[in-house]
């Protein structure tokens, strides 16, 4: 084989590698996003992943721990099973609890 010829080869072998893994991550992705449910009263203060009540603008904007009116995105079904700090759990609906004065 020429060098050419290997440069060639080597070059293919590397367009399939990154086309095979593009692939699997895409996919990977797509089920992360599918898998996940937005959990209340879970977030600690400016993790928030969207809501945390009126007069807010969205992510990470939560100014207390466990803010019941803030949201963050888990894996599907463990939302309601997690416990927390002080006996909280998470909620799949707004909580009235630990939010700011």
């Amino acid at each position: 084989m020429t060098q050419k010829t290997l440069i060639g080869a080597s070059a293919l072998a590397g367009a399939v590698a990154m086309a095979i893994s593009g692939a699997s991550f895409l996919a990977s992705t797509d089920g992360a996003l599918a898998a996940t449910e937005k959990c209340y009263g879970v977030a600690m203060a400016g993790k928030n992943d969207c809501k945390a009540g009126a007069g807010t603008t969205c992510a990470g904007t939560s100014t207390v721990d466990y803010q019941g009116n803030a949201w963050k995105s888990v894996e599907a079904g463990t939302c309601t099973t997690m416990s927390l700090d002080g006996g909280r759990m998470g909620s799949l609906t707004e909580l009235d609890r630990d939010l700011p004065a």
